[in-house]
């Protein structure tokens, strides 16, 4: 069992205090958020201290971390605080649910988080501080860049490198063989079928509302 301290105390946060804490080895110990975002003393039922005394309060040869922060500009919150915790020395932990199925053998890089019903086929490569929620598939031989984040039930099929700094948006499908430039911005339910370009941006076209109301709508 290895000590825990996560930085954040927002809903990831309270998310990843759970999946630590019921599917891990790990004990989450404390919580800590830079001294302008601390606005209570406990979150949890754990201490929250600030970010700049919490090498002292809970020194990196007795914890592991885990930033558990959303996709904010394009992950780039996220992969400061977690350049940030690696300076102080934190080994940054990763969770991998046992309700997701991990095939691949290529070992993952570290303050991953891989929620439930996941498929990650065999020869998948995936990076560091990389989040997929839940019901995502990533098929054989992709690689997920470094500081990504793949939101619910987005299909990536075989053979496609998904870059660093990416997001991409629920039920989202990339076709097979692609280059998925870094930075790219892909919106729910979008549909890519060639490479994509660094900071490029796709969104699906929406829904419109029909004229009609539900109750003046044969069934």
């Amino acid at each position: 069992m290895a000590d825990l301290v996560i930085f954040g105390t927002g809903d990831i946060a309270r998310l990843a205090h759970f999946y630590f804490s019921t599917d891990s080895p790990h004990r989450v110990v404390a919580f800590t958020v830079d001294a302008d975002f601390l606005i209570a003393d406990t979150f949890c039922g754990l201490p929250v201290v600030p970010f700049a005394e919490v090498a002292t309060a809970y020194p990196p040869a007795a914890c592991q971390m885990f930033v558990a922060l959303s996709y904010a500009r394009m992950n780039q919150v996220r992969a400061g605080k977690y350049a940030a915790a690696k300076g102080l020395g934190y080994a940054l932990a990763s969770y991998i649910s046992s309700r997701c199925s991990f095939l691949t053998d290529a070992p993952h890089g570290d303050n991953c988080f891989v929620l439930e019903d996941n498929t990650v086929q065999p020869f998948v490569t995936i990076g560091s501080d990389v989040t997929l929620w839940s019901g995502n598939h990533i098929g054989h031989d992709s690689t997920v860049g470094d500081h990504t984040f793949i939101s619910s039930h987005v299909v990536v099929s075989g053979h496609v490198r998904v870059g660093t700094h990416c997001f991409i948006g629920v039920n989202a499908t990339i076709r097979n063989g692609l280059t998925i430039g870094d930075h790219t911005l892909i919106g729910a339910g979008a549909l890519i079928m060639k490479d994509t370009a660094p900071r490029s941006v796709y969104v699906a076209a929406r829904t419109d509302k029909f004229a009609k109301t539900s109750d003046q709508v044969d069934l």
